[in-house]
């Protein structure tokens, strides 16, 4: 698939992916979100890609929200505006689920849809510069791309509330005190932080990764009990795996793992 909305271009072990409508503000609208679709699977499908950071093109946003006069003409009924809310919730359920760390790199706006699309993913850094909303309100309409739901267990139901209900814009040292944003940089040192984090994370074990999201994932849904035993049961699942056994050699041996993902 062809591209015209987003670039993507694979680093080493690091899948970039790039919306590219600066002149929109990077608004997400139904062809970048199938783009998008498109990345996030052929991502998930590259053995060699163990970590995906999520940006925008330009200085100003990282993603404004989506595109207004498009949800307007395809959201005149209730059908339709189902259909836009569920297509974008399938695509961030998809990077969500997709089984290997992302981070989103938001380097300007990152207002309704693409705030949606930051919580999508595993974790989140930010220019000082940065702003985060939920002003779907403001719109007389929701949040439609799980923004409600992630937020709340984010940041808990609290936080959720306040952004959902005023709409306002947060900037990012007061999205970092909440717990939507992991890391805050300045400006110059966004890219050189979050190469550095993604470099931290894609040194450990492929599986060991994939099967300590799932843990926190599922856990949501589960109470103390449940969620301990869910994770005796993948602790025992790790156990059997190459990584492992790589892993414990390499710490006994003083030197560094050479993970394969099996």
């Amino acid at each position: 698939m062809s591209y015209e909305n987003i670039l993507y271009a694979v680093e080493g072990p690091i899948a970039r992916v790039t919306i590219n409508r600066p002149d929109k503000m990077n608004a997400l609208n139904d062809a970048t979100l199938g783009e998008l679709k498109d990345a996030f699977t052929k991502a998930g499908e590259d053995d060699a890609v163990r970590a995906l950071l999520i940006t925008g093109a330009g200085e100003k946003a990282f993603v404004a929200g989506a595109d207004i006069n498009e949800l307007l003409a395809e959201a005149g009924s209730a059908e339709g505006a189902i259909r836009v809310s569920t297509t974008g919730q399938d695509v961030f359920r998809l990077l969500e689920q997709l089984g290997k760390p992302s981070v989103a790199m938001v380097n300007g706006f990152a207002l309704g849809g693409g705030c949606e699309l930051a919580l999508a993913c595993t974790l989140r850094t930010a220019s000082s510069k940065a702003r985060f909303g939920l002003p779907e309100a403001s719109l007389g309409i929701v949040p439609g791309y799980g923004g409600s739901q992630r937020l709340s267990r984010i940041a808990g139901p609290g936080v959720a509330r306040e952004w959902v209900l005023t709409g306002d814009m947060f900037g990012a040292d007061e999205a970092h005190r909440v717990g939507v944003v992991n890391r805050v940089f300045a400006p110059e040192e966004l890219e050189e932080g979050t190469q550095k984090l993604l470099k931290s994370i894609v040194t450990k074990g492929p599986v060991a990764l994939r099967f300590c999201m799932d843990l926190v994932l599922s856990g949501w849904d589960l109470d103390q009990t449940q969620g301990e035993a869910l994770e005796a049961e993948y602790f025992g699942k790790a156990a059997l795996t190459e990584d492992m056994r790589e892993g414990m050699s390499a710490f006994l041996e003083k030197r560094r793992p050479e993970f394969k993902g099996r």
